[in-house]
């Protein structure tokens, strides 16, 4: 059983630009390297025929899973978040208490990703998972790699795409 992926448009869009390179341009090529293998005579020493078809499992193991992804994946509707707390899709500026350092950042589906330089953090991360459910106002502290932080919600907005 699958569960339900919540994503972004964006994000929504990137997987399904993916699976169509995946399918209109790997796949040929996997298949064009099987048959000229094949081409080169013996199957049954042929390390090019069996690099190629374990190529193949592999791309089409990937096209599935990313099938499935799309398949079980739900639109996170934006206009109907709200920013009285921290959750998905929020984007929110904390203080480091120790170092006064203001950060913000957005809180994405973990299909999507951390990416830092774009001030995305994924929802598994420690800091999303500290910050879910937090109000503006509240301090928070998180464990994360280099120990224990303690951060303030400064403001909370929903992000928009």
């Amino acid at each position: 059983m699958s569960s339900m992926n919540y994503v972004t448009e964006a994000g929504l869009k990137k997987m399904k630009e993916e699976l169509a390179q995946l399918e209109s341009v790997e796949r040929p090529k996997v298949i064009a390297a099987i048959s000229e293998a094949r081409d080169k005579g013996d199957l049954s020493e042929n390390a090019e025929y069996d690099a190629a078809k374990e190529a193949q499992a592999h791309l089409e193991a990937k096209i599935m899973k990313l099938k499935t992804t799309i398949a079980n994946s739900r639109v996170i509707d934006t206009s109907k978040l709200d920013n009285s707390s921290v959750q998905l899709l929020s984007r929110v500026t904390i203080l480091n208490a120790k170092t006064k350092a203001k950060m913000t950042y957005t809180i994405v589906p973990e299909t999507e990703g951390s990416d830092l330089k774009a001030g995305k953090i994924s929802l598994t991360t420690p800091i999303a998972k500290g910050l879910i459910g937090k109000k503006v106002g509240d301090k928070v502290e998180i464990k994360v790699p280099a120990g224990l932080m303690t951060f303030e919600v400064l403001e909370i907005a929903v992000a928009v795409e």
